[in-house]
């Protein structure tokens, strides 16, 4: 049983050490490494998005010795929801030998040369992945906050901007501009995010 991997998202904005490929369904012969996210048998029922990801030491980016000796793996991320309006796909991230695999708005972020080290955004589901690569930062939109990934790790999460849905409508510099939908007023308030702590600078009364 598999995610629907027909049109995933390839966003490769990032440098990278690694190559990846999203496969229609699960090798009928594994390879010998194969890693599972997360743990759950449960979980992986209701489907999984299948990618093969081989640790690239020729076209790595920095001087890594750990990619000398990294081999390929499969990687069965299990699947958050089977709706249109949530991603799937693979995105590359400011720490070249870390990738983030979305499986129905289920992001993981897996070290490619330690796979069994990953962690899990915790919006369930993320509903938009961007990348700023100026700010080296990689965003995951929530239905309420907004949250960065920076090389490090999680830079900042947002305070709550919406009761229910958040739009980026542009990014200048080292700000972010959106709308979050408030109940209160039954409308969409526009706010303003500094990029470099995710604190608000700007936000229309309630």
């Amino acid at each position: 049983m598999t995610a629907d991997a027909s049109k995933p998202t390839i966003d490769l904005s990032f440098p990278h050490d690694w190559q990846a490929k999203v496969l229609a369904a699960r090798p009928l012969i594994l390879p010998s490494r194969h890693f599972v996210y997360p743990q759950s048998a449960e979980e992986i029922e209701r489907g999984a998005l299948e990618v093969l990801i081989q640790p690239d030491a020729a076209g790595t980016q920095t001087v890594n010795p750990r990619l000398l000796k990294a081999e390929p793996f499969l990687a069965t991320c299990a699947l958050g929801f089977r709706d249109p309006a949530v991603p799937t796909g693979l995105w590359s991230t400011p720490k070249p030998e870390r990738i983030c695999a979305v499986a129905g708005g289920y992001a993981y972020l897996i070290d490619t040369v330690a796979p069994d080290s990953f962690f899990m955004i915790p919006y369930r589901p993320v509903m938009e992945i961007r990348s700023l690569v100026q700010q080296g930062l990689l965003l995951f939109t929530g239905h309420h906050s907004i949250l960065a990934l920076g090389r490090d790790g999680l830079a900042w999460e947002s305070e709550k901007l919406s009761d229910e849905g958040i739009a980026i409508i542009g990014i200048d510099g080292r700000e972010l501009h959106g709308t979050g939908w408030k109940m209160k007023t039954a409308r969409e308030c526009p706010f303003a995010l500094d990029l470099r702590s995710g604190s608000t600078l700007r936000r229309s009364s309630d």
